[in-house]
Formats: structure tokens, C-alpha cells, sequence
């Protein structure tokens, strides 16, 4: 008769090396709670929420969501606009171009309605 081997199963090349360890508040903890309770588990025993919790985040689907644009090359754009504004208004002072005739305030008109448009568009994303 062969002899029973004791102890845990070996797991060969699908051994565990990553390490992750999670704390929860009183509110989470009673959800977590509710959550092993309603696959009859004990959440007192060991053992019982890591292979719960594992089969729950690596067997879900991850939904693809709507990304943010990033803020931070608009803001990199809105400061370049800003920077050839200021180089127009220099310009426009140092060669006294500022009869209403001039085109420059419709120009600066303009750059602020686009940057308005362009602030409406980022809250609106950051609202989604």
C-alpha cells in the first residue's frame, strides 16, 4: 500500500510570490462580511477570505472604462496660447497698434471664447 503524503499541495511553477495585504474600515469590513456570508463561509476561520477574494478579482470580467483626458497637456496648451497672447500684446504695444480698428482684439476675442470652449469640455468630462 502506498503511503499517503501529508500537508499542503505542492504548487510546483504556480507558487505565490506576490504578497498583498488589505486593511478595512468598519463599514467595509461588515460589507465584506455580508459578502462571505453569502457564500456560507466563515469569515473568522483562516483561510477562507484570500481564496474568496482571489477568485472574485481575477475570474470577474474588467470592464473597459471611459479615460479622463489628460488635463496636463491641456494645461501645457492653454499656457503656450497664453504665451503667444502675451507676444502679440507686447508686439502690438511696442509698435502701437492698438486703434479699435485693428483685428488684434477680435484676434484676443477669439483666443478667449476657444479657451472658454476648452474649459467647458474639460468640466464635462471631469463630470462623467
Amino acid at each position: 500500500m502506498k503511503e499517503r503524503k501529508r500537508g499542503r499541495k505542492r504548487l510546483g511553477n504556480k507558487k505565490r510570490y506576490h504578497n498583498i495585504m488589505l486593511r478595512f474600515n468598519d463599514t467595509e469590513y461588515d460589507k465584506l462580511r455580508q459578502l462571505c456570508q453569502s457564500y456560507n463561509l466563515d469569515i473568522s476561520q483562516r483561510g477562507t477570505i484570500s481564496p474568496l477574494l482571489r477568485r472574485l478579482v481575477l475570474q470577474s470580467e474588467s470592464e473597459e472604462k471611459d479615460m479622463l483626458p489628460d488635463t496636463s497637456n491641456l494645461a501645457y496648451h492653454i499656457n503656450k496660447i497664453g504665451n503667444n497672447i502675451n507676444q502679440l500684446v507686447k508686439i502690438a504695444h511696442h509698435k502701437n497698434l492698438r486703434s479699435p480698428n485693428s483685428s488684434l482684439q477680435n484676434e484676443i476675442q477669439r483666443t478667449n471664447e476657444l479657451l472658454y470652449a476648452l474649459l467647458e469640455i474639460t468640466r464635462e468630462d471631469k463630470s462623467r
